[in-house]
């Protein structure tokens, strides 16, 4: 035994030069590293390699217990600097390494293919100075694209330069180049510290669509820098996910602007996206097709595969690969080729040869030669938990999956018990075994912070899949993934093991890794994070779903702070596929409405002011989410805002969602004809354009420098025409993305276009400013005629009416001017009655009737045909906006803060509606419908308001949440677009959502209140205990009593003359208590339905007091007495016997009339003594509040739909209406001014 251990040489001499380096070596290590090296003496002697030894128990003990301590010292060490290392820039350099090493691995067995590397190289040297697209290769699975785009990086600086940029993207080979969102954000922080330019700011890394034009803007500006060349290699776009329309290239730049080229490797296997990118590149000098190997270049590429595993065949089985492959093929194939070949010994006979001719039959004969080896169970499976992973597996993750895998173990022990039966572990020698033989078939990429193993190509995923993995044995497969990332047997759980050819069940640990969601304060478990609600789904553990991950707000901000909330949202996604479960698409939306890069309080606070209001109907998630949320905000050891009611915009309200990718505000917004498109324009010169049919951006606009003043879409939303404060008109083609034409105008002293009009017919554009009027053919760009105005005259406003060729301009003192629109010819000039001393501030064109109305500075209206006729109409204030129905029948006019609304009648101008449409600031615009059935204003108030046209303006929705002045509004179908020049982003509104579902989330019953003695006083409840009423004493700030009841608490009310509390309960009894003397409680009985006490009143002389029941209302007399007043029967009872309806709010007047509102909207007024009934003017929701005046006189009744309604008791008729804009104050009670009928709410 000795003798091995020592270095010998010949005759079996020790060999003590070797012996020497070798202390040499031992005392140098200790020497440089001695606080981290501990040395161990054990005697040697002739049971030195028993492991039972005492001396080598300790000896082993001791190094585990050091090994272990030295570890954790490293780690805790390294934590604090770790912390003070910015993030971002470390996960960035991770990634380049990442990418840069996949990139050598690629290249080093890279043959061939000198042309196809020359006519790339000449195509991007023949670009460098220009604009062009990219360049696209493409091929089949395994000809070697990877490996040709990793050549094509590696030579590139050769080609344009050692300052050239090179970006390189193996996508799908890790986390962050998985996903477009994560893929843009680091490209962009990649080129801007390349090129030394600020980064994007956190809002724009946030969202894809701000990263798309971010991208776009930053690849001109290192274009028009000039110095350096950018390179962007993307390699198997198809591999990236499809969310955010990855698939559909509208993040990729259309035109790359010179000294920037992007090259692109997509696989022919997926042609749906093929053709995407074919139409998103569809010029077909730009692609290049990969092909296979021929039989030299598959020679040379056996050669150095087989020199790198120092391996060499002999001519007979060369000539038997060249008889299986003789007209060469597809990389993959040659390096499957290979690794079979490599398992031949010099004598192998030719009989024993085998080589595949297809890469499905090469890794079938790989998955026949591992199960040879290894066995059939631990090859499928270890295949199947690979395969059935979302993001790959680990090392450590397999070896502890297999731990857990009964089957795994049960044929490992077919024949002997483990060697232990307190623990039980995969045998790590099996995996390392397997993990070596599985070769090239497995790759690592990076995700969640580890290295994890993957298919190295799709081919073998779908073989695995189809060879291993049938329902049943994915259902398991998922299932014992979900049980080890659950962490359902680490910290010590003992699964039990059967087997059953040895007839023993062993109960033992298995020693797997615990899952806790956080290792630490600010270390989460990625891994868990990511993947157990993957598995718990597909495993069909809906409930476990549910509680763990779902409906735990635990996990729900845990995620949302390492991951984003898009993470979690995509996580509720991919859930709400597969279940039908309302309660998990409310959280989706509600995680949707919640702000992209937000903290954990804010996340706790969004969630449950959002989901309060579905808490009854949906107690299973969001009932138990909500309180999660209450306790979280409990045990915070800091001062919290906590939500008590639902006072934030609820999922499936009127807010649809939000459009984003600008940096700067929304100048103009315009939607095409068929309203499939909406182009939109910002004060940075950013043009973006989407598909409102999905809701997805389709193109970045990038062009203008300067603000883009106006924008118009035509040819039925193939193309558009803008233009900028940069003197610029640009004409676009919508249907790629790209400028068909840049139109620059070189006098830059005069004012830039504002006003644009396209004629289709005759295929012109016209574009005016305050100065002239051009004249431009679409198809070729040219200048037909320009018109230019004398200084002193310059337009305000102008129109062309295409059918009659005029061109109508407005200037400055209301002069009229008449164009030619074929010539430019002046017709005619006249100045406008009544105009001399008037502006023009906006204008819309009836082209239907050839009429243009203009609206003007102080308040004129001028509706002026085309043969140069005017009518005028006076309005209040400046006219800020003129709009036009589509059938130009109705015309809105906007001054101050109203809104006035006509007839687009040639004769004249006559009101539609009676009354103006009025606002709480001024307003900026407006938009009618198709049907002409509703009108929406936007104004300085930041809100939107709809109106009824067919109800005489009635204001029938309000809708908050723009968060900026609304200056710009589109209105298609039931869809509404507004945009704001204060705000980056675009809403999109849905106006038919159902009432429920509004912003106006109703507000949860917080408990009961009322006031005494001048207000010195106040009573009420609490909603964790109804059966109490506290009494607050005002002036001191301090509870002084609380009474208590037998029921829950529905209503209070108070008789401030007679000193009388009452409390309407739930089991339908009121209690009396005497506010003097406390503890005298007198009762007043129920019905004999027994049914809860919905609301009580007492009239303004307290000598009535009516109590309201579901149908039923009582009317009792309230009598003094000494010492307290006496309460008797019913004086009068009386059912509402309304079919479906509720008594929810009761007045109570002295000559025993009585109000009652009902939960349908109707209200009535009774008269007791005479037993008649009469109805009122009903609202359209629940009455809310009811109150009388001081002299009985009048009436005022509010409901949930935000109207509030003034009654004439004598005549039972409404006098007037109010309408609050803000749905917040929909429970607002009224009260009344102690000096007169005045009412106050």
């Amino acid at each position: 035994m000795k003798r091995l251990l020592v270095d010998r040489i010949a005759f079996y001499c020790e060999d003590s030069e070797a012996k020497q380096l070798l202390s040499n070596l031992k005392t140098k290590l200790v020497n440089h590293y001695p606080k981290h090296l501990k040395v161990h003496a054990l005697a040697h002697g002739n049971d030195s390699g028993n492991p039972q030894h005492k001396n080598n128990n300790k000896y082993l003990k001791q190094l585990c217990e050091q090994f272990v301590a030295v570890t954790k010292h490293h780690v805790l060490e390294n934590l604090p600097y770790q912390r003070q290392i910015s993030k971002e820039p470390g996960q960035l350099l991770q990634e380049l390494g990442h990418h840069a090493a996949l990139c050598l691995k690629n290249c080093r067995f890279f043959c061939g293919r000198q042309n196809l590397l020359d006519n790339i190289f000449h195509h991007i040297r023949q670009n460098n100075d220009k604009t062009h697209t990219a360049l696209i290769l493409y091929g089949p699975p395994g000809c070697g694209k990877t490996a040709l785009m990793c050549k094509l990086s590696k030579h590139m600086q050769a080609i344009l330069g050692q300052e050239t940029v090179i970006v390189t993207r193996l996508l799908g080979t890790s986390q962050s180049s998985s996903a477009i969102q994560s893929l843009l954000r680091d490209i962009c922080l990649q080129v801007c510290f390349a090129f030394d330019l600020p980064p994007p700011p956190t809002q724009t890394k946030q969202a894809c669509s701000d990263l798309v034009l971010f991208l776009s803007n930053l690849l001109l500006t290192i274009s028009r820098c000039g110095t350096h060349t950018l390179v962007l290699f993307l390699d198997s776009v198809e591999r990236l996910l499809p969310c955010d329309g990855a698939h559909r290239f509208h993040w990729l730049p259309t035109g790359c602007p010179p000294k920037v080229h992007i090259i692109i490797s997509i696989s022919t296997s997926e042609p749906g996206i093929l053709k995407a990118l074919q139409h998103a590149v569809p010029e077909a000098e730009a692609h290049f097709e990969v092909g296979p190997l021929s039989s030299e270049e598959g020679e040379e590429m056996l050669e150095m595969l087989l020199a790198s595993d120092k391996r060499r065949l002999s001519p007979a089985q060369w000539a038997y690969i060249w008889q299986s492959l003789p007209g060469g093929g597809q990389p993959l194939l040659f390096k499957l080729a290979f690794c079979e070949a490599r398992n031949w010994a010099s004598y192998t006979s030719s009989s024993e040869l085998a080589i595949a001719s297809t890469a499905q039959e090469a890794m079938h004969r790989l998955c026949d030669r591992l199960e040879k080896s290894h066995g059939t169970v631990l090859v499928a499976h270890v295949l199947g938990y690979i395969a059935s992973s979302r993001n790959g597996l680990s090392d450590m993750e397999l070896k502890d999956v297999l731990s857990l895998d009964d089957e795994v173990l049960a044929e490992i022990h077919h024949f002997h018990l483990p060697s232990s039966k307190a623990i039980l572990r995969f045998p790590p020698l099996h995996w390392a075994r397997l993990r070596r033989d599985m070769g090239e078939c497995v790759a690592e990429r990076k995700a969640d912070g580890f290295t994890l193993l993957g298919f190295a190509h799709r081919q073998f995923v779908e073989m695995v899949q189809n060879r291993y993995l049938s329902k049943q044995d994915q259902i398991k497969r998922h299932f014992l993934l979900a049980d080890f990332f659950r962490g359902t047997w680490s910290w010590g759980m003992k699964k039990p093991l059967t087997l059953p050819h040895l007839s023993r069940t062993l109960n033992a640990d298995r020693k797997v890794a615990p899952q806790p969601l956080w290792f630490s304060d600010t270390v989460p478990n990625l891994r868990k994070l990511s993947e157990l609600p993957f598995h718990l789904l597909n495993a069909g553990r809906i409930e476990e779903l549910k509680q763990d991950v779902l409906g735990n707000m635990n996990w729900i901000s845990c995620k949302a702070i390492t991951s984003g909330i898009q993470s979690v949202v995509d996580d509720f996604a991919m859930c709400t596929e597969r279940i039908n479960c309302p309660e998990l698409r409310l959280v989706r939306d509600t995680l949707l409405l919640v702000k992209p890069a937000v903290g954990l309080s804010i996340i706790y606070t969004e969630v449950l002011a959002r989901l309060l209001f579905f808490v009854p109907s949906y107690p299973e998630v969001i009932g138990k989410l909500c309180q999660q949320c209450l306790s979280w905000f409990s045990a915070r050891p800091h001062p919290v805002l906590i939500p008590l009611c639902g006072f934030l915009q609820p999922p499936g309200g009127p807010l649809h969602t939000t459009l984003t990718g600008f940096l700067k505000g929304v100048t103009v917004m315009a939607l095409s004809s068929d309203y499939r498109l909406l182009v939109a324009g910002s004060q940075d010169g950013s043009m973006l354009v989407w598909n409102m049919e999905v809701i997805e951006m389709l193109h970045a606009l990038p062009g203008h420098s300067a603000e883009v003043r106006c924008v118009k879409v035509f040819g039925k939303g193939t193309c558009a025409v803008s233009a900028a404060m940069d003197h610029s008109l640009r004409i676009w083609n919508l249907i790629s993305g790209r400028v068909k034409f840049v139109i620059q105008d070189t006098l830059i002293e005069e004012q830039p276009s504002h006003h644009l009009h396209v004629d289709e017919r005759h295929m012109i554009v016209y574009a005016s400013s305050d100065t002239k009027v051009n004249a431009w053919h679409l198809e070729t760009a040219e200048l037909i005629f320009q018109i230019s105005a004398e200084v002193s005259g310059a337009w305000i406003c102008s129109a062309v009416h295409s059918p009659r060729l005029v061109i109508m301009t407005v200037s400055e003192g209301g002069v009229l001017s008449l164009w030619n629109s074929n010539t430019g010819e002046l017709r005619s000039k006249r100045q406008l009655l009544g105009l001399q001393e008037e502006t023009p501030t906006s204008s819309v064109l009836l082209q239907k009737q050839g009429k243009m109305i203009v609206g003007f500075s102080r308040g004129s209206l001028s509706m002026i045909s085309s043969d140069g006729n005017s009518l005028l109409e006076k309005l209040p204030g400046r006219v800020c906006f003129v709009v036009a129905s589509e059938d130009e029948s109705i015309l809105a006019a906007g001054f101050e803060e109203y809104v006035r609304v006509y007839l687009a009648d040639a004769k004249g101008f006559h009101r539609f509606l009676a009354a103006d449409l009025e606002h709480e600031g001024a307003v900026h615009t407006a938009a009618i419908s198709a049907g002409n059935s509703i009108i929406v204003t936007g104004s300085q108030a930041a809100c939107i308001q709809v109106w009824s046209l067919s109800e005489q303006g009635l204001l029938t929705d309000t809708l908050d949440g723009m968060g900026a002045p609304v200056t710009h509004l589109a209105l298609y179908d039931c869809t509404l677009v507004s945009a704001s020049h204060g705000a980056t982003y675009l809403r999109v509104w849905n106006l038919v959502c159902k009432q429920q579902q509004k912003t106006l989330a109703r507000v949860t019953d917080t408990g009961c209140t009322a006031l005494s003695h001048g207000g010195d006083y106040v009573y009420l409840t609490q909603p964790e205990d109804r059966q109490k009423v506290i009494i607050w004493d005002a002036t001191e700030g301090a509870v002084c009593d609380t009474l208590d009841t037998s029921a829950q608490v529905r209503c209070l009310e108070i008789a401030e003359q007679t000193q009388l509390l009452f409390t309407g309960l739930v089991s339908g009894t009121v209690l009396v208590f005497p506010l003097n003397s406390r503890q005298d409680v007198a009762c007043i009985p129920p019905p004999e339905s027994q049914k809860p006490v919905n609301h009580m009143a007492i009239n303004k002389h307290e000598k009535q007091l009516a109590i309201a029941y579901n149908d039923l209302v009582l009317v009792l007399d309230i009598t003094p007495a000494d010492p307290c007043p006496v309460i008797h029967r019913p004086t009068y009872t009386f059912y509402t016997q309304i079919p479906g309806a509720l008594v929810s709010r009761v007045a109570v007047l002295a000559d025993y009339r009585v109000l009652y509102g009902m939960t349908s909207g109707d209200l009535f007024l009774y008269d007791c003594p005479q037993s008649r009934v009469f109805p009122l003017e009903g609202h359209r929701s629940q009455i809310s509040c009811l109150e009388s005046s001081h002299g009985e006189h009048w009436a005022l009744s509010g409901a949930e739909d935000s109207l509030r309604c003034l009654w004439d008791l004598e005549s039972c008729q409404q006098e007037h209406e109010m309408c609050y804009y803000k749905p917040l104050y929909d429970s607002i009670m009224a009260g009344l001014d102690d000096l007169g009928d005045l009412f106050q709410l």
